[in-house]
């Protein structure tokens, strides 16, 4: 073996180790925000969905805003109060549509950040016997 092919097997000796301590991170970061995307959309879809439920029971004959709107909280309570935090839903009937809409914070990876707001809208038609 001549000298310039030891030169040069030396010469790489660590290379694979520096290129893990500068990937390594940038994997890990990439991983955080494909999981923190998955969290926030997992949280608008409880949103809307909680909205829809609100405004399916408000849009009922007899029924009132009031009621979207517990429907609305009872559904996120349900179905990922821990992944929309600080939810709130307010409704609001009119003669011919209700809209319940859903707001709160999506969970967040980073420690002592709420979270991503997200806000989500449903309306219906109101149910009337003619």
């Amino acid at each position: 073996m001549g000298r310039d092919a030891l030169d040069s097997a030396h010469g790489d000796a660590g290379s694979a180790t520096v290129e893990l301590v500068v990937l390594f991170p940038a994997l890990i970061g990439l991983i955080f925000l494909v999981v923190q995307a998955g969290l926030h959309y997992y949280a608008r879809s409880v949103a809307l969905a909680a909205a829809q439920e609100g405004a399916r029971a408000a849009a009922a004959q007899g029924a009132t805003a009031g009621t979207g709107q517990a429907a609305a909280a009872a559904f996120v309570s349900r179905a990922g109060a821990e992944l929309l935090g600080a939810a709130s839903a307010s409704a609001r009937r009119s003669v011919a549509e209700v809209t319940v809409t859903v707001s709160g914070r999506s969970m967040s990876l980073v420690p002592g950040y709420p979270g991503f707001p997200v806000s989500q809208q449903a309306s219906a038609p109101v149910e009337r016997v003619n």
